[in-house]
């Protein structure tokens, strides 16, 4: 149920000691299929990580056959030395997948490079490039657990997921727990299909994709250096499917890991889904729904277990959208403690004990709607990024 669902795929997860806890941070996947065609997004921050614009130039080229992976080090804010590493690492994993059991015809400019964790330090090249190789030993078609595991920094459970066709399928993994803002998330994620799709077919589902998934969680309001989505497709079912049906199925694949990334969110006690309606238009059922997943006393109060509606009506009302702050409707857990801009349920109807809550806001401006997931704001969550360096 990962990466190597689809046919035509290998993938490995290695221990090269780059985590200072142990455990597997060195994941690596191949694609043995007849095409190697790729689609990508990443980060919108204007400060990128070196593998991020590497991988940003190795997408020019229209071709990925590989794409490695590690945690335990962001390579971020290194200077043209953290470049430099990063073009020696696939410069180094295509000369291992050119020796390796089972050789590829694959240069430097084949392999794309995601890193994860700390930001500002160089990686430990003495690890990372020996682990590379060991991941090209390791590398099997049911490595996808393994790869996924190894990507984690401070995610809890490894996240992957699979859609089927008719015939063909979509597979994915994603790491991501902290740093979940709009523009993507801080994650990475690699997504592979064995379905035959041309480069504007896959960038476009992509696209779309990403633009009601991974763009529409914000647990705190962060935006990473290092986000990077990609999509790989290999041809191997010799299937073609419509654009419709390949951007459903990587939709719904993205849709499944964007849930268990803000599931796991750092030191979250609550899933929140914020379900604007009745916006004038989708730009602004988005943006109310950011305003609200980013509001600290709205996710306090929400920890709290407190339906605290006037929280909710005052981040509608620091936004640019079309409404009246005397016609907003706000519902909590499906309970309307808020009709006309001013009180109606009694809110103590409302049940917050449990894990998950909805959060309906009715702008009564129009037909459209979008949902943005969240999470509260914990102890938790300002103990572990206070004590610990990610």
């Amino acid at each position: 149920m990962s990466v190597t669902h689809p046919k035509g795929y290998r993938a490995a997860g290695i221990a090269a000691g780059l985590k200072t806890g142990g455990g597997r941070d060195v994941a690596l996947v191949v694609n043995d299929g007849p095409d190697a065609i790729v689609a990508g997004v990443f980060t919108a921050n204007r400060v990128k990580a070196a593998p991020v614009l590497w991988s940003q130039q190795v997408l020019r080229g229209g071709i990925v056959r590989a794409v490695v992976l590690n945690s335990g080090g962001a390579n971020a804010c290194t200077g043209t030395q953290g470049f430099r590493d990063t073009h020696a690492t696939a410069e180094h994993t295509a000369a291992a997948l050119r020796g390796g059991a089972k050789p590829l015809l694959i240069g430097a400019g084949d392999v794309a490079v995601c890193s994860t964790g700390l930001i500002g330090e160089l990686l430990p090249m003495d690890k990372l490039l020996p682990g590379v190789s060991a991941a090209v030993k390791a590398l099997a078609a049911d490595g996808g657990p393994d790869a996924a595991e190894a990507i984690m920094t401070t995610d809890t459970v490894a996240k992957t997921a699979v859609v089927t066709g008719d015939g063909w399928s979509v597979g994915g993994m994603a790491k991501g727990a902290g740093m979940l803002a709009p523009a993507l998330a801080t994650m990475l994620v690699v997504l592979t299909t064995d379905a035959v799709a041309g480069s504007e077919a896959l960038d476009a589902a992509l696209r779309e994709a990403t633009r009601l998934t991974f763009d529409r969680i914000d647990s705190d309001g962060c935006m990473s250096t290092n986000d990077t989505v990609l999509l790989l497709a290999n041809g191997a079912a010799n299937v073609e499917p419509s654009q419709d049906e390949l951007t459903a199925a990587v939709t719904a694949v993205c849709q499944n890991l964007a849930r268990q990334l803000i599931s796991d969110a750092e030191g979250a006690t609550k899933h929140i889904a914020i379900e604007v309606l009745g916006a004038a238009s989708d730009a602004d059922a988005v943006e109310v729904g950011r305003a609200v997943a980013r509001n600290n006393l709205v996710k306090t109060a929400l920890f709290g277990n407190d339906p605290n509606w006037g929280r909710i009506l005052a981040a509608v009302g620091t936004t640019g959208a079309a409404f009246e702050p005397d016609r907003v409707d706000v519902a909590v857990n499906g309970v309307w403690v808020c009709r006309g801009g001013a009180a109606a349920e009694d809110r103590g109807k409302v049940d917050l004990k449990g894990r998950d809550v909805t959060i309906q806001v009715h702008l009564n401006e129009g037909e459209m709607s979008a949902t943005i997931r969240t999470t509260d704001l914990s102890h938790a969550y300002v103990h572990e990024n206070s004590a610990y360096s990610s």
